[in-house]
This record gives structure tokens, C-alpha cells and sequence, in this order.
């Protein structure tokens, strides 16, 4: 029982990524990848709704990606800005962008990346 129990703790921390993003590798998106128009509505009208506000700081969202052995994405997580329903979807945008465009690493990796986010 110990040792289901070790296993499956052993599989769970893969699934969180490290507190340091600033080594992870670049995630290489293809360069179709783009940011469809409705991202910069959705903000636009997040902010305007008082749904939330964007420190005036960020220029991009962050987002740190599980990427699995056989190429697949197994996790997003979105650097937190106050805002999760634009983190959610910038998460969306990058993961329709990797879907299938990702070179498998040998083993599963975090890699880093970013969504320009619209000034209000």
C-alpha cells in the first residue's frame, strides 16, 4: 500500500512546475501560431466590465507548459495576474497552437512561453 502510495506521489510532482521559470526552455510554437482578434476584445471587455483588472505592467502573459514524451501537452499553467478567465484563455490559444506542432522531448518537460496581452 506504501508503495502505490509513493507511486503516485512520484507521478504527481511532474505535474508542478518549478517555482523558477526563468530557465525553463523556450516552447517552440509554429510560426502560424497567432493570437486570434477575439483574445483582444475578450480583454478589453473583461477590463471594461470591472471582471478584472490588468496591472499596467504586463505586456504578456506567462504561461509554463508540461510537454509530454510523445509531444503532447499534459499541462498549462498560467503565471497568475488576476485575471483567470484571460489566463484560461491565453492557456486555450497555446494549446490549440501546440496541438500536434510540438517536437516530443525525451522525457516529460516543462518549457516557458508567453501571449501578448492588448492594452485596455
Amino acid at each position: 500500500m506504501m508503495i502505490a502510495a509513493l507511486l503516485l506521489v512520484g507521478q504527481a510532482l511532474p505535474m508542478t512546475p518549478p517555482s523558477d521559470w526563468e530557465p525553463l526552455p523556450h516552447l517552440r510554437l509554429p510560426p502560424s501560431a497567432t493570437v486570434p482578434p477575439q483574445f483582444a476584445e475578450f480583454v478589453r471587455n473583461e477590463v471594461r466590465e470591472a471582471r478584472c483588472t490588468l496591472p499596467k505592467e504586463n505586456v504578456a502573459l506567462e504561461l509554463a507548459v508540461l510537454v509530454g514524451a510523445n509531444g503532447r501537452v499534459r499541462r498549462i499553467v498560467p503565471r497568475a495576474i488576476g485575471c483567470p478567465t484571460v489566463e484560461q484563455f491565453a492557456a486555450g490559444i497555446v494549446l490549440r497552437a501546440a496541438r500536434d506542432a510540438v517536437r516530443p522531448p525525451a522525457v516529460d518537460t516543462w518549457y516557458q512561453t508567453s501571449v501578448a496581452l492588448p492594452r485596455p
